[in-house]
């Protein structure tokens, strides 16, 4: 089965915005309602642009930034961003910015930034905000922490089959060797426990440029590589990695031109759904919603 697929281009999305309401559009639900929930909690945005990276790679914090304000709206169906960010975070919260310092493939500043600044729209103190990765369980903001923001790009991991939105959860532990068995299947265990249980408010998987391929612990080769120039957007951890294994899986295809499985395979993904409960794995109950550049979209 597959995802049910939306595709809208930007202008289309634009001239929704401004005048047909992006339900209208495309065909979902109403607005964003106070529970902070979009209508389908399994709905992934993917949103492409062609312009976000330069011919030497370089990000630019101005297309990133219009990216990700696209993907919050149409995930919830809002009039514009700000109005998502100040349903998604209160000035009341403490928010931790969870992000990725893999030295090969981070998360961009850019996008940490952009984050940054629309929280602080809502009106919460900088003292309030923090970006952490493996420092988060001695950063007294992640401590205390009301409300998780999960960011970081999308990879082949040679323990977990892939590295992605419930992998990146790892550092909320203080043993994080102890959630490797059987490719990783206990990772997540992890979303269920105190310190993060029901305090992520969005989750974003970075495919900029994802690894499709790695050869053991650690392992970057830029061949393995390519420009996607997207980001995966969702209140769902499970959908939107689940989006992302997809991607990785049409990708392996079509550079090794046949079947090539992942080694080993991301079996933590639909674990994670199945015996954790934090999301759905499920193709068929997963709505995909496009954005933005068409060409060489593979999923």
């Amino acid at each position: 089965m597959s995802a049910h697929d939306t595709t809208i281009s930007r202008r289309e999305f634009l001239r929704g915005a401004a005048g047909v309401t992006l339900a209208a559009a495309t065909g979902l639900g109403p607005a964003l309602q106070a529970q902070e929930k979009p209508k389908f909690a399994t709905r992934v945005v993917l949103v492409r642009d062609a312009g976000v990276l330069d011919t030497d790679g370089r990000l630019s914090p101005s297309v990133v930034a219009r990216m990700l304000d696209d993907a919050v709206v149409a995930l919830f169906e809002a009039k514009d961003s700000a109005t998502v960010w100040g349903r998604l975070v209160s000035s009341a919260d403490i928010v931790g910015i969870k992000s990725n310092e893999w030295a090969k493939l981070p998360t961009p500043p850019e996008i940490e930034a952009v984050l940054k600044q629309r929280v602080l729209k809502t009106g919460v103190p900088e003292k309030n905000i923090s970006i952490g990765d493996r420092d988060v369980l001695d950063d007294p903001v992640f401590r205390r922490a009301t409300a998780l923001i999960n960011v970081r790009p999308l990879r082949t991991h040679h323990w977990s089959g892939i590295g992605g939105c419930i992998k990146n959860y790892v550092q909320f532990v203080p043993a994080p060797s102890e959630y490797h068995d059987e490719y990783c299947t206990p990772l997540g265990s992890i979303w269920n426990k105190d310190l993060v249980k029901g305090k992520t408010r969005l989750n974003i998987l970075v495919v900029l440029h994802p690894l499709f391929h790695g050869i053991g612990p650690h392992h970057y080769d830029r061949s393995y590589s390519w420009r996607y120039c997207g980001i995966l957007v969702g209140v769902d951890p499970v959908a939107v990695d689940t989006i992302g294994l997809k991607l990785i899986e049409a990708k392996r295809r079509e550079y090794f031109k046949e079947e090539r499985p992942l080694t080993p395979p991301a079996i933590h993904v639909a674990r994670a759904d199945t015996t954790w409960g934090i999301g759905t794995s499920d193709l068929a109950k997963i709505e995909l919603v496009k954005l933005g550049w068409p060409d060489g979209v593979l999923i």
